[in-house]
């Protein structure tokens, strides 16, 4: 059901950030996300009779996962609606953990439209919804993550870096955190592409995204709850944004040093950390690790946004001259000696004097790129790099 999972002190983060960092690993609950916690406070504290009835629930994955598990131990039928676009692996583990006891429902592109669907389904069936992050019963059975990692923790604790999505597991760290251990700073951490907690910070009011970024499934959410929103209003953790190639990156260096598999998700506070160096050094901090459901077909991508991240992939629309021996030249001359060439294709193929073409370049260190740039510079080619917030660039990644 529910475990008490480790937390654990990692001498590599440590040692980069001069900092006793420890990584608290909610990648290791039964359905490997913190969401058991409050789907299982709520629904065991619903009244047989309404049970009875069943329940309903809107998620991205891992909400529903803790409520398909929930729904076995606790023998209640449950309908879940998940986003049409949820990675296949999650959508097995949701089957797998409620077996009989749950249906699922594949609606929409987001949790949001899922929630709109979910919301109107249990209205109509007279069943109860199971908020992912907007229920206090559900928020109190998140914040029991606080209170274990303050009886774990050998030293006073200084900072906890907490995953944002909704809301529901920052509000929660945060009240029990104010209640007994004050001193502790709090930070959430959201994907700066569903920076939904930090757009209602600022607007005074909770606040729908106009858009969101999906890339970060399990915290991709359009609009926080309004729970979790009074709770850190009135709170005051730190919420900060980390782009989703920095996210691609931490998640591989979690992977690679550590042996420890996350989603996007669930690399969110291990990314903070480079922003945070001055804030951290030398304090005992805690990263909560909270999502281990990824899908590996995703891999590729993940390691593409990270190269992109660490400055070590490129694109650029060339116009190579038709003349012989203009390709070869580019390759002779302006390629350094460790780039190598990842993509290359033509995009206009029937011009008699240029020939447009993609191509994308691997460097082996950022630094190589200035002078990538003045070989091809020397050379007279003319050219255009594929800028991250071009349609292209979202067409290629």
């Amino acid at each position: 059901m529910i475990r008490r999972t480790p937390l654990e002190l990692s001498e590599r983060l440590s040692a980069e950030f001069q900092a006793s960092i420890y990584l608290k690993r909610e990648d290791l609950q039964t359905v490997r996300s913190y969401k058991i916690r409050g789907a299982y406070n709520r629904m065991s504290q619903l009244a047989p009779a309404v049970r009875s009835r069943g329940i309903v629930c809107a998620s991205a994955g891992n909400h529903a996962q803790g409520v398909a598990l929930s729904c076995r131990l606790l023998q209640t039928r449950g309908v879940i609606f998940m986003p049409q676009n949820t990675p296949r692996q999650k959508v097995a583990r949701v089957r797998t953990l409620g077996g009989e006891w749950v249906r699922l429902e594949m609606v929409g592109d987001t949790f949001d439209a899922a929630k709109r669907l979910a919301l109107l389904f249990a209205s109509e069936q007279e069943r109860t919804l199971v908020h992912p992050f907007d229920d206090p019963h559900g928020i109190a059975g998140q914040g029991t993550v606080a209170r274990e990692i303050l009886e774990q923790l050998p030293a006073p604790a200084d900072h906890f870096l907490v995953p944002v999505g909704g809301g529901g597991l920052l509000a929660g760290m945060a009240v029990y955190t104010e209640a007994v251990s004050p001193g502790t700073r709090l930070t959430g951490v959201e994907p700066d592409g569903a920076a939904s907690l930090r757009a209602s910070l600022d607007a005074g009011r909770v606040v729908a995204l106009s858009s969101v970024d999906t890339f970060v499934d399990g915290a991709a959410v359009q609009e926080v709850g309004h729970n979790p929103f009074a709770i850190c209003a009135a709170l005051k953790p730190g919420v900060i944004a980390v782009s989703t190639g920095h996210v691609c990156t931490s998640m591989i260096h979690l992977y690679q040093n550590d042996g420890i598999i996350t989603e996007p998700a669930g690399a969110l506070t291990v990314a903070a950390l480079d922003s945070m160096r001055g804030e951290i050094a030398g304090k005992n901090v805690v990263c909560v690790v909270s999502g281990g459901n990824n899908d590996l077909s995703r891999y590729p991508e993940i390691i593409e946004r990270s190269l992109i991240h660490q400055g070590l992939k490129h694109y650029f629309l060339i116009a190579f001259s038709q003349r012989a021996g203009a390709l070869r030249q580019y390759l002779d001359e302006a390629l350094g000696e460790n780039d190598d060439v990842t993509l290359f294709e033509y995009v206009k193929k029937n011009n008699r004097e240029f020939g447009p073409a993609l191509v994308g370049i691997e460097l082996t260190d950022r630094a190589d790129l200035a002078p990538l740039l003045a070989r091809m510079d020397a050379i007279g080619l003319r050219y255009q790099a594929v800028e991250q917030d071009s349609l292209l660039y979202r067409f290629l990644v």
